[in-house]
């Protein structure tokens, strides 16, 4: 039993050595491995492929979608009710301020005129009557008032005369009044004839403004307030469009914009920001933009989608590379510069400005000549490097002014 245990510790001992001698092998081949591999990389090129550094101009752009809107709108509705005789005007016409554009059924509103004016003559006629017994009543109390001095009359007959008076003058204020009545019942019945005329009669704006819709036909019957017609005006055109709190404090009224539709490709228009919201929807948390378009042939159109185009911030003069360029090491930012020999790559620690598309602001020391933009990943700082056959010509030309 014992000598069983004593080759089994033998045999275990025998395995363990074996193990430890095999591991101790393979770890120094695989530290040779490592270190010749990285020798081999730190001697060994790497293919990249560059661009020129550029000095110029560059802007913050940014794009938003919205609608056109129109400057103004003005409904068109009559202010009495009436059958619709005629509608002067159809969609896309031109209209003035203050332009007839319909015509209601007026017989209803000529025969109230004609009722209003004959009691206007009657009122007239009272009122002459009135002033007549004021007037004999006013000598009828002379002559008693004299009588009753002379004693002739008693003082009971003196008080009828008196009251006659004072009875014939408020008739006479009454008849007064009824006349103005009348006189303001005509005028009130020949506003409303004229209201069968309805007019297209906006305040502010330009004279001339356009029919956009029309909601009525000859013949229908409509009531008061209905709309008849929506006039509105063109040049200029608003443009609407909802910006994120990023963008919001970077715009301003006045601000130049450019706009492009699908309704005419290619082509742009101008304008600038008129308005800015103060407050932002908290559905969405954007705030509406407004803006002022010009538009004097009237191509734009209310409803048309719109991409309008704001420059943010501008740079007349900067230090500008690919956006491809950009490396980060460390959590920093920056890009490796070509040597002058073309044979190595040194890092420059950068900051970041505008970014513009494929393109980005940078500042830094020793920023000039070409920059990485491809294999950048497998440098460091002075590695050996090799330009892409494809891009000799391109670089030669970039060593002479003309940057990628």
């Amino acid at each position: 039993m014992k000598s069983s245990t004593l080759r089994t510790f033998i045999l275990t001992l025998l395995l363990l050595a074996v193990a430890a001698g095999i591991s101790w092998t393979l770890f120094g081949k695989f530290a040779d491995r490592a270190v010749s591999g990285r020798n081999g990389r730190a001697s060994r090129s790497v293919p990249v492929e560059v661009a020129g550094i550029q000095r110029g101009p560059i802007a913050l752009q940014r794009t938003f979608s919205g609608e056109l809107e129109s400057l103004a709108e003005f409904v068109v509705a009559p202010k009495v009710s009436g059958r619709v005789e005629q509608v002067m005007v159809d969609i896309a016409d031109t209209v003035t301020r203050g332009q007839i554009v319909a015509e209601l059924d007026n017989d209803e509103y000529i025969q109230a005129v004609a009722q209003a004016r004959a009691d206007l003559v009657v009122a007239r006629a009272n009122l002459s009557e009135a002033r007549s017994a004021l007037e004999i009543a006013n000598r009828e109390f002379k002559r008693s008032e004299s009588l009753l001095r002379r004693k002739i009359v008693s003082d009971s007959d003196f008080d009828a005369a008196r009251q006659d008076l004072l009875v014939k003058q408020a008739q006479l204020q009454v008849a007064e009044a009824q006349a103005t009545k009348a006189e303001s019942s005509l005028e009130t019945a020949n506003i409303r004839l004229g209201y069968t005329k309805v007019t297209a009669g906006w305040t502010g704006g330009d004279d001339h403004r356009i029919v956009a819709e029309r909601y009525v036909d000859e013949g229908q019957t409509v009531a008061a307030n209905t709309p008849l017609l929506l006039i509105v005006e063109l040049d200029p055109i608003v443009g609407i469009v909802f910006v994120t709190e990023r963008d919001y404090a970077r715009l301003q009224p006045g601000q130049a914009v450019s706009l492009t539709t699908d309704a005419y490709p290619g082509e742009q228009f101008t304008g600038h920001i008129d308005r800015i919201a103060p407050v932002f929807r908290k559905a969405t948390r954007q705030a509406r933009i407004e803006m002022a378009i010009d538009n004097p042939r009237h191509r734009l159109k209310p409803g048309m989608f719109v991409r309008t185009t704001v420059v943010l911030a501008q740079v007349p003069e900067a230090t500008i590379v690919p956006e491809q360029a950009l490396t980060v090491r460390d959590d920093r930012s920056g890009v490796f510069i070509l040597s002058d020999d073309g044979k190595s790559a040194m890092w420059r620690e950068v900051t970041v400005g505008i970014r513009d598309g494929r393109q980005v602001q940078v500042e830094g020391d020793g920023l000039s000549g070409r920059v990485v933009t491809l294999g950048q990943q497998l440098l460091d700082d002075g590695s050996s490097v090799t330009i892409s056959s494809g891009q000799n010509n391109t670089a030669a030309g970039s060593e002479k002014g003309n940057p990628q």
